[in-house]
């Protein structure tokens, strides 16, 4: 499903964000990228829905090479990958279920869109979005009314609503308490099992990493210098990733 062949990501400034990485992740899996700050893992990340550019390489999602798609094309490629970031990017000063409805703009007509004017079955799957997220309670509150762990969970259910088959996390908990944060990381999970999502974290804490992703990718200066399964983590593989500075929530 997604497949890097040979991929680097040079910076203007001459950074290396990635050097020559070969990654396969299919269809379903849940795969947390860690590594020290710098190390690569927000741009592996973004690189997937073209938020940052390769600079050498092949980076193929879904059978698609994406450094190739243009315009429309782009736009569509883009719709069915859901991206969470760390701060939430919900529009606080109105409802939960506007925040979700957002997703269904780029598919509605202009006119529609600037007016916000969503049809009964758009509200509904909404709705939907929301309850499986376990907070459509909330969906006629604003948003800045919510805590940081509900924030994102309508961030969350936002994504679904897109239909996604692929989720894109960037730090998706470092804003949040430690018990929050786990609250979330089930999310993810269940996220990830019943609706089949593959689901790519890129996560700063690493046991919840290990207690919640399938596989672990280690980077270190731009390179994969671990690619397995979390249970089969070791203190060597976390030294070497790391040099001994390992993050972990308490």
């Amino acid at each position: 499903m997604i497949e890097f062949k040979n991929v680097s990501k040079v910076y203007p400034n001459g950074t290396k964000g990635l050097d020559n990485v070969n990654l396969k992740i299919n269809r379903g899996e849940f795969v947390a990228i860690i590594g020290l700050s710098g190390a690569g893992k927000s741009t592996l990340i973004r690189t997937i829905n073209r938020m940052i550019d390769i600079t050498d390489g092949n980076l193929i999602v879904n059978g698609k090479n994406v450094k190739e798609l243009k315009g429309k094309q782009l736009r569509e490629f883009r719709r069915k990958i859901g991206m969470i970031f760390q701060s939430f990017n919900l529009v606080t000063r109105t409802s939960v279920i506007k925040n979700v409805l957002t997703a269904k703009v780029p598919d509605i007509p202009f006119i529609r869109s600037i007016f916000g004017i969503f049809t009964k079955e758009e509200k509904i799957q909404a709705l939907e979005a929301l309850d499986k997220m376990g907070i459509v309670d909330k969906a006629f509150i604003r948003a800045d009314q919510l805590s940081g762990g509900q924030q994102q969970r309508v961030a969350l259910s936002r994504t679904l609503a897109q239909n996604p088959e692929i989720i894109l996390a960037d730090e998706p908990v470092a804003a949040l308490d430690p018990i929050t944060a786990r609250k979330v990381m089930e999310d993810f999970k269940k996220i990830n099992r019943e609706m089949n999502i593959s689901i790519l974290i890129n996560i700063h804490h690493v046991e919840l990493a290990l207690n919640y992703a399938d596989r672990i990718v280690g980077i270190k200066d731009g390179k994969i210098v671990y690619d397995g399964s979390s249970s089969e983590v070791t203190e060597e593989i976390l030294e070497t990733i790391y040099k001994g500075k390992v993050e972990v929530v308490a």
